[in-house]
């Protein structure tokens, strides 16, 4: 899959940059990522990888979504039914955002250990501990988000995609707005022109093998 070229980064090593973001900061992000799932989940498509390096930045200081090649997702943003095997739906994308609110805002994720087996067993207890700084609407968002019974967890609910952008944390987005992108971003990465790719780390290529 060919996808355009996006010059401001990921969103990944932004975090990484400046440590962790305001709640408005995460709520702008956030925002982009609910109406990115509803649209995917109107079309019946599941993401299942969502994580802040697959986030990149356009020159506007909005977030482009990449890597729909890949079918599953790894590490620190697997939802607790896949772990355990019990298939899953598109509830798995919810618990994802969950995860994504809640590194966007700490810094870290709430879920992650040394050991794999270590992190599995973290997930799957659905046991998450708040920074000091969490406003009590994030925090119940996330509670509501982080659900281990999907049964209970928002966005896979009778009301859908509506329960979450009524929580009280989103109050006072203006989703139309986001959606056309009119409404300020509270980063907008420096790019000397379109090709310009100083906002991403620089690697060193693999040597090529002959064929």
């Amino acid at each position: 899959m060919v996808l355009e070229f996006i010059p401001g980064g990921d969103m990944f090593s932004l975090l990484r940059k400046v440590g962790r973001f305001s709640e408005q900061h995460a709520r702008f992000y956030a925002a982009q990522i609910v109406l990115t799932f509803e649209y995917l989940h109107y079309l019946d498509i599941i993401y299942r990888d969502l994580k802040p390096e697959d986030l990149l930045i356009d020159t506007g200081g909005y977030l482009k979504v990449t890597d729909f090649s890949f079918a599953k997702k790894i590490t620190e943003y697997l939802a607790p039914e896949i772990i355990l095997a019990r298939g899953c739906n598109k509830a798995v994308d919810w618990w994802a955002l969950g995860i994504l609110i809640y590194e966007m805002s700490a810094g870290y994720p709430p879920f992650f250990a040394d050991q794999l087996i270590e992190l599995y067993e973290k997930i799957v207890s659905g046991k998450v501990q708040f920074p000091s700084h969490f406003s009590s609407d994030l925090k119940d968002l996330l509670h509501n988000l982080l659900q281990i019974d999907v049964r209970k967890r928002y966005g896979n609910l009778a009301n859908g995609v509506d329960d979450i952008q009524s929580h009280q944390w989103f109050s006072g987005t203006n989703w139309i707005g986001i959606y056309q992108r009119q409404v300020e971003a509270p980063f907008v990465p420096k790019t000397k022109g379109p090709g310009d790719a100083s906002n991403f780390k620089e690697y060193e290529e693999e040597p090529r093998k002959k064929i």
